[in-house]
């Protein structure tokens, strides 16, 4: 099974993927490190990217996805998956993948993103957030975390395998 964890920048994918794969003793892996470098020059630049920057990401993680379903993988991947059309592909029709949502605020996301680029240095500007929610589809079919509640993250990793009954 692979289980995508969804959200705009600064929702905390990685971390909460990272988590619940570890919760589980799955693998985890992050979208991030499936972008061309063409793409992540010009997200460095504050330039959003557009459909067309996303394709060849895309096409990345759902050959890795793939590969991890061949090889029997239990996988967490961590990507914005930003767009319904964008999941569907992922997806690649009845394949054994879920979706989990974090939903976030503008305001908290843009206070995530601000301390990670402070602290890291991320690729990934603030200033491009604002394109991330305008580009935002919400999934209909996924967990949804709220990421604004002062849930812990042991308590939304209860909340997703009890949802998805892992």
């Amino acid at each position: 099974m692979v289980i995508i964890v969804l959200g705009v920048s600064g929702a905390g994918k990685s971390r909460f993927g990272s988590a619940l794969a570890a919760a589980l003793a799955w693998r985890f892996a992050d979208g991030d490190d499936f972008h061309t470098p063409e793409a992540v020059a010009k997200m460095r630049r504050a330039q959003p990217l557009d459909d067309a920057d996303r394709a060849p990401w895309l096409v990345q993680m759902r050959l890795g996805i793939e590969g991890w379903l061949a090889r029997g993988e239990n996988v967490v991947l961590a990507c914005s998956a930003l767009k319904e059309n964008y999941r569907r592909l992922l997806r690649g029709g009845d394949k054994p993948i879920e979706f989990v949502y974090l939903k976030i605020t503008p305001r908290l996301a843009a206070e995530r993103v601000n301390r990670r680029a402070a602290s890291t240095g991320h690729f990934m500007p603030p200033e491009l957030l604002k394109s991330q929610f305008e580009d935002l589809e919400e999934p209909e079919q996924a967990v949804v975390i709220d990421m604004d509640k002062l849930e812990t993250t042991s308590q939304q990793i209860d909340q997703v395998q009890c949802a998805l009954n892992i």
